[in-house]
């Protein structure tokens, strides 16, 4: 897909373009707080906003000097403590005129706050509470999203966080520059708690984008672009796709691999391993490694060709580098060729940072059994064997796996839990003997059973007839000829079925119903899944074959609850499949190990959670309110010379000496004072040469 169309830039030239608005010709101070200034270096650096006429960068929470001179723009968060900090900057009068961009909206109470500050201020809304991951990637990293939603004793706090949501999901609308019609996840199952979560959040999103729409009137901006989709799904809309093991490289790696996930992505590692100049280094991955960029959707086995075709395609057109008899047929050998190339350093640390995750996959990859477990796993997530058909002994060679030593105790619950979905649920006892024959500790059940809180029924009691519930998407699956290399690949989430539906106008109104009929009737669909447009009578013959980039539909989805790296890959691959910029919004990244222990959570009190907001909230720090220092004071003068005439002689005290007197002089110990003279009528006697003496006191022989 072209990388062209990106929300990093849309986040990138919003904040910028803000900036310039305020600031035009003058220069100013940039104040921001640590929230807004983690959400600007997200998208922007240092030196773009340097160039826009910007003299400093401070942070509001910091002590700063008054600067009565300049003017100041800031960019804060709408937090109480940090309102508060600009209204005490407001009244010391710190900057001579003064703006604000605040990140998300400022409620009714920090607005009458700000209102009531000694200085008015000119304050507007910038809107840009969000952390673009990938060019099509957004996340507002927001872990605790997963049990607010889903863990009944945060029912008090889930309302404001969906408002939250709401405002985060319009944010990014209104940074795309879209106003777009939105449809929601509805499950059939309304016997959960969090089943009308979607429809509650669609609707906030929708009045959210109303009252933008009131705030400014030229929202959305003139285009030949489709008008866009915004699709509301949840956690509970697929189960299996955090369970499941994905063999393309970035679901693989954020799986095995310990990558850390904080203001940036990164991968630890050693750099020039086997040389002088080793060193250990914390590698990023994002959209600036063109090298991760190309090869994270690609499966497993065809990054390794890729990495290694590329690299022996450098060989050959740097031949005076490299030792032509060195094999680069493995991946340990070209990683050993790297560090002998001390002149392409960039290159080098790409392509080392890469093949070290490669071939570290691989090697848990092979001694965890991973191909065994996926297999059963597919055979589970499907429903379907590797000829299609309904499998037989599942049970019994799931158990063989619960049995080998190989299989680690996070493989194993994986496969507990996809069996019981697979199952539809078990009976309380065939769990814990589950538990029991894989060796896994009794509390793990928790997570099993907390499964119903995402609409899950993960038990039921014995001879219990259960109607099983309708597939949401279904379909004839069928073995394909192309099927034999990727038969560990044959699950696919529910996202993909999901747009597939939306492009081919069949997703279904009644489980994804819209938040206010279309206007135009539904024609727009019909004109999206035959690839017209109707904003041109041109035929269809007189276009190019692929809509340019500035006119392509955008499709946003949100998932509420997490989402996976599975999904991302599958947004980004029916993007290029459909000619469309589908983006995939999240409160958070779900890895496998994360999806466990959140299961966990929704059974725990509130109190032992951690939410942010049970935590001490932050407060003013002590510096404003210090006294001011006091202004230096001014030096004193010397005191004037005594006037002409003034000056008596000392004779009080010249006619109280004796000569015998052992006063001081008055110059005694002064370097370079002139000794006094001799008593009158005595001659001054000859200084003696002192004689010579050795280092032990003895005479010199003359």
């Amino acid at each position: 897909m072209d990388q062209a169309a990106s929300i990093v830039k849309e986040h990138h030239d919003a904040i910028i373009n803000a900036i310039k608005q305020v600031v035009q010709r003058d220069w100013r101070i940039l104040i921001v707080d640590d929230v807004s200034k983690k959400i600007i270096d997200n998208s922007v650096k240092e030196d773009d906003i340097l160039d826009v006429n910007i003299a400093n960068i401070q942070q509001i929470e910091e002590p700063r000097d008054e600067n009565s001179g300049m003017d100041a723009i800031y960019i804060l968060s709408p937090r109480p403590h940090i309102v508060e900090c600009l209204v005490l900057d407001l009244a010391k009068g710190r900057y001579r005129n003064s703006a604000v961009l605040w990140t998300g909206i400022l409620g009714r109470e920090l607005k009458a706050r700000l209102a009531a500050a000694p200085q008015k201020i000119d304050s507007r809304p910038l809107l840009i509470d969000f952390f673009p991951r990938e060019s099509h990637l957004v996340s507002f990293k927001d872990p605790y999203s997963f049990p607010i939603l889903y863990n009944p004793s945060c029912e008090a706090v889930a309302m404001p966080h969906l408002d939250a949501l709401a405002q985060k999901i319009a944010a990014v609308c209104i940074t795309l520059g879209e106003y777009p019609k939105i449809r929601f996840f509805a499950p059939g199952n309304n016997e959960y708690r969090a089943s009308a979560l979607c429809g509650r959040l669609a609707s906030l999103v929708q009045d959210e984008l109303d009252a933008y729409k009131q705030f400014k009137g030229d929202f959305p901006p003139q285009t030949t672009r489709p008008q866009g989709y915004l699709l509301i799904a949840d956690r509970s809309m697929d189960l299996m796709a955090p369970l499941v093991h994905e063999f393309t490289y970035q679901a693989m790696a954020h799986d095995l691999l310990p990558i850390k996930e904080g203001d940036k992505v990164t991968f630890h590692m050693t750099v020039n391993e086997g040389t002088p100049e080793a060193e250990e280094k914390d590698m990023e991955l994002s959209d600036k490694d063109k090298v991760w960029v190309e090869n994270r959707h690609r499966h497993m086995k065809d990054t390794i060709e890729k990495l290694m075709s590329d690299f022996q395609n450098f060989i050959k057109q740097n031949p005076n580098f490299t030792n032509q008899t060195q094999d680069t047929t493995s991946l340990n050998a070209i990683r050993d060729m790297l560090a002998g190339l001390p002149q392409f350093q960039e290159m080098k640390e790409a392509y080392s940072l890469h093949l070290t995750m490669a071939q570290d996959s691989m090697n848990i990859f092979q001694r965890r059994k991973l191909p065994d477990v996926a297999s059963v796993e597919q055979t589970l997530a499907t429903g379907l064997d590797e000829d299609y058909k309904k499998p037989k002994n599942i049970l019994e060679q799931m158990v063989r796996l619960l049995d080998d030593e190989a299989i680690t105790w996070v493989e194993r619950l994986r496969l507990i839990i996809i069996y019981v979905l697979y199952r539809d649920g078990v009976i309380t006892e065939d769990i814990d003997r589950l538990l029991s024959h894989a060796a896994l500790q009794p509390n793990e059940k928790v997570k099993i059973t907390n499964l119903q809180r995402l609409g899950a029924r993960p038990t039921r009691k014995l001879k219990e007839e259960r109607k099983p519930h309708p597939p949401l998407f279904p379909r004839t699956q069928v073995k394909n000829p192309g099927d034999e290399d990727n038969f560990l690949s044959r699950f696919e989430p529910a996202v993909k079925h999901m747009l597939e539906d939306l492009f081919n106008n069949v997703l279904d109104p009644a489980t994804f119903p819209f938040t206010r009929p279309p206007a135009d009737g539904g024609a727009a669909d019909t004109a999206m899944a035959t690839g017209q447009s109707l904003r041109s009578a041109a035929p269809r013959w007189a276009s190019a074959n692929r809509r340019q980039v500035e006119n392509r539909q955008r499709v946003i989805v949100f998932m509420a609850g997490g989402a996976t790296y599975s999904e991302a890959r599958i947004c980004y691959e029916e993007a290029e499949k459909r000619n469309r910029d589908i983006y995939l919004v999240s409160s958070h990244m779900l890895t496998p190990q994360l999806y466990l222990r959140q299961l966990e959570d929704l059974s725990m009190d509130r109190r032992t959670l951690g939410l942010p907001m049970d935590r001490p909230q932050p407060k003013v720090p002590e510096h404003f309110y210090a006294k001011p220092k006091p202004p230096p004071q001014p030096m004193q003068r010397p005191a004037a010379p005594p006037a002409a005439g003034s000056v008596h002689p000392p004779t009080q005290a010249m006619g109280a000496m004796t000569i015998n007197s052992g006063a001081a002089h008055p110059h005694a110990g002064v370097s370079g004072a002139r000794p006094p003279a001799p008593p009158a009528g005595k001659p001054e006697k000859p200084v003696k040469e002192k004689k010579k003496r050795n280092l032990f006191g003895l005479k010199k022989s003359s």
